[in-house]
């Protein structure tokens, strides 16, 4: 039997509000492994840091994820998380949430290639 590669088997992680992660769950991005490991966390208003924090390390270090879609909003609750985080993969995309617009001047990454290619 032939291996898969990572690009046939990868997932994308998301960490958000309850709209954005159902919202890519319906589209078929959920996933639940045979240990109840799931790909998605749900944030809201009770989710403390520590669990934030546990999630992303745990998507970051997850052999079968090559991105990892988080809201902004919650990005900036682990900022410093985000800063120390240099691997290619998984990749890192903050995206905007329906009550919290994208400000690129906030996005790590973004930050990173501009400083890279030398652009303001």
């Amino acid at each position: 039997m032939a291996t898969k590669s990572l690009s046939e088997t990868a997932l994308v992680a998301v960490i958000g509000d309850e709209d954005v992660v159902t919202g890519f769950l319906l589209a078929g991005v959920g996933q639940k492994d045979k240990k109840k490991n799931e790909n998605f966390l749900v944030v809201d208003s009770k989710t403390s840091q520590a669990k934030i924090e546990t999630a992303f390390k745990s998507f970051t270090t997850r052999n079968d994820i090559a991105i990892i879609m988080i809201t902004q909003k919650v990005a900036d609750e682990i900022r410093y998380l985000i800063d120390e985080y240099h691997q290619v993969i998984p990749t890192i995309l903050e995206i905007p949430s329906k009550d919290h617009p994208y400000d690129p001047k906030k996005d790590s990454v973004m930050l990173k290639v501009k400083k890279m290619t030398g652009s303001d």
